[in-house]
């Protein structure tokens, strides 16, 4: 074998190795078992390593193997991908792993509800743009707190446990929100909101029933997701917030899709923007500086105007205080 070719096979075995032990592990004994069943499959791995690097992340492969039939041990997944695998080859290349996950915003009210009011939200890589809709969804916090739209109840609740963080006093209001993401998803399309559903992992049956419930909510008034890359658009995107309403940048789990320089680049293009910058993304994307050290995979850093505050469950789930 090509010393090159045998490289990346190892690079890329250790990929899944690494998400099955601490991504997967304490969240999904479906996925940390393919994942390492995969990390020490040659003839699996093979097949991987012919996908465009951009598109070999466990949880896109996965999901397009779950679409394609596999389920429950890892004989079914590796019967799938060697069996199937123009299809689900298919399915990677053409779909993108947009999960999107409305229970974050239980840890971005508290710093949403601090701003001044109205907000005007835009979201990059926003998806089907349901973390544009905070205003439109329940929180009940652990200490007690019940916060719900003005309008009354919402048909999606969520939980949010708070360790050191104030409980927000309100549910924000929004005067004026859009996102852009280079694939948005149409929330009246069932087989974009289908897909979304395949990319929540096999155990979190609750995330489920709130994505569809969330679906339903953005149906009924979905929101505005311009196609394009978000160092592209966010500028006259921006522009058009109205004047009158605080300007908030907020995202959840994007850029470690772009390169360190994209990154850069997006920083610089926010911090030049009016109001404010909320960001919600893994420890080590933004390297910022923390007082603690965090796992990679285990725990989100929330930010804002480029400070670390607090320490967040990826799907939304706690809050902590960086002190």
């Amino acid at each position: 074998m090509d010393p090159d070719v045998h490289t990346g096979r190892a690079r890329l075995a250790d990929a899944y190795r690494a998400f099955a032990e601490r991504e997967a592990h304490d969240t999904s004994p479906t996925y940390a078992d393919w994942a390492a069943g995969v990390a020490q499959d040659p003839e699996v791995l093979a097949l991987l390593a012919g996908l465009p690097p951009g598109k070999r992340q466990p949880n896109l492969v996965l999901a397009a193997a779950r679409w394609h039939g596999a389920t429950g041990t890892y004989g079914s997944l590796r019967a799938t991908l060697l069996g199937t695998w123009p299809d689900v080859r298919a399915t990677v290349l053409a779909r993108a792993t947009q999960t999107n996950e409305a229970g974050r915003c239980a840890v971005l009210l508290p710093f949403l509800a601090a701003l001044p009011q109205p907000l005007a939200l835009l979201e990059v890589g926003a998806a089907a743009g349901l973390c544009l809709l905070p205003d439109r969804y329940s929180y009940r916090y652990d200490d007690g707190t019940a916060l719900d739209p003005a309008d009354g109840p919402s048909p999606v609740v969520l939980p949010c446990r708070l360790d050191g963080v104030a409980a927000p006093g309100r549910v924000p209001e929004v005067a004026w929100r859009a996102g852009v993401d280079l694939s948005p998803v149409d929330v009246t399309d069932d087989d974009a909101c289908a897909w979304l559903e395949t990319l929540v992992w096999p155990e979190h049956d609750a995330r489920r029933s709130r994505l569809r419930a969330a679906l339903a909510v953005a149906r009924a008034a979905p929101p505005r997701v311009v196609a394009g890359d978000l160092l592209d658009v966010l500028p006259a995107l921006a522009a058009e917030a109205p004047p009158d309403a605080t300007l908030v940048v907020l995202h959840s789990a994007v850029l470690a899709y772009l390169d360190a320089a994209a990154r850069a680049r997006f920083a610089d293009m926010v911090g030049a923007l009016p109001g404010h910058w909320v960001s919600n993304e893994g420890a080590r994307v933004l390297d910022l500086p923390l007082p603690v050290a965090v796992a990679p995979g285990a725990r989100f850093v929330v930010s804002v105007d480029g400070v670390a505050r607090a320490l967040a469950d990826p799907h939304g789930a706690a809050l902590t205080a960086l002190r």
